[in-house]
């Protein structure tokens, strides 16, 4: 597999190659479906050259998770063919990673790659629940001519028969209130229900995942505040804090984290402190998967 232009977290060959790498980062670069604010195009670029300037020491769970191997494979290309087809790349993509025994992250880029990767991990582990923090149900089951739209994205989760387990919505259509209604493998965590108990938020959540868990982080979840480079900054949303302390509970369940994906990041120019957010965040969860087997 091609490496890419710029090593994660600024690491030395000898941590970056496909051969030593643990971690995959795989770019996401598309901007096709995108509705209010464009820009998530530059997303991953921003948040792999914003880790070049992290400290590498993970301060919570006392390692350096640089060491187990991040390679950065080359971006899921645009195709004009629709997003249907880059989806379909990216599944090809995950399916690779996955085969050769590594630990696949993708890096947006608009919310709909979270598809493609959620179809190779459904269809390799049968068994799969998909934990999705973000402003939004994302369960339309079409938006602007299309069912791929990133705003269908937890709609074609539930299509794939994985189950939905949501985090931080805060804005949802009427169609999307009556699907909820109905549904029976979705359960929705409102930000207002953060807001009045995290606790009881996370043992929610914490009951609601078992088997196989794949976790997907649209950054427009936080609030505007200390994330406004997204699509759509939905006022009202969870602080740093309270995603960590929901994802390091998360990390400690009984259940197998078999990828993760960091998407939606639109950067503003002059404006750094958002993709170095989400890079930081990103390492974050790479230091728990490896504390987490270490711990094995």
């Amino acid at each position: 597999m091609k490496p890419y232009s710029v090593s994660f977290g600024g690491i030395p060959d000898k941590y970056s190659s496909w051969k030593r790498a643990l971690f995959v980062v795989v770019p996401f670069p598309i901007d096709l479906t995108t509705t209010y604010v464009s820009g998530t195009r530059n997303g991953p670029r921003a948040l792999i050259e914003a880790s070049g300037h992290m400290e590498l020491f993970d301060e919570e769970n006392k390692i350096e998770p640089y060491r187990a191997g991040i390679f950065v494979s080359t971006e899921i290309p645009v195709l004009t063919t629709g997003p249907l087809a880059m989806l379909k790349e990216l599944e090809k993509r995950i399916k690779a990673v996955t085969r050769a025994g590594r630990f696949p992250v993708i890096v947006g880029g608009e919310h709909s790659g979270t598809c493609g990767a959620v179809s190779a991990l459904k269809k390799k582990y049968g068994d799969l629940t998909v934990l999705q923090f973000d402003a939004h149900a994302d369960l339309r089951d079409s938006y602007l001519g299309t069912p791929w739209n990133h705003a269908c994205v937890g709609r074609r989760i539930v299509d794939s028969g994985a189950k939905l387990v949501q985090v931080g919505v805060r804005s949802i259509s009427e169609e999307e209130d009556r699907f909820l209604r109905r549904a029976e493998n979705v359960k929705t965590y409102y930000a207002s229900e953060v807001r009045e108990s995290l606790a009881d938020v996370t043992r929610g959540v914490m009951s609601s995942l078992s088997g196989n868990v794949y976790i997907s982080i649209d950054l427009d979840v936080f609030d505007p505040g200390i994330m406004p480079a997204v699509g759509t900054p939905e006022p009202g949303g969870l602080d740093w804090f309270e995603v960590i302390d929901i994802l390091r509970d998360v990390m400690r369940a009984d259940c197998n984290i078999v990828g993760f994906d960091i998407m939606e990041l639109s950067p503003i120019p002059g404006i750094v402190a958002p993709e170095f957010l989400a890079a930081k965040l990103c390492y974050r969860l790479m230091g728990w998967i490896l504390a987490k087997r270490q711990e094995k």
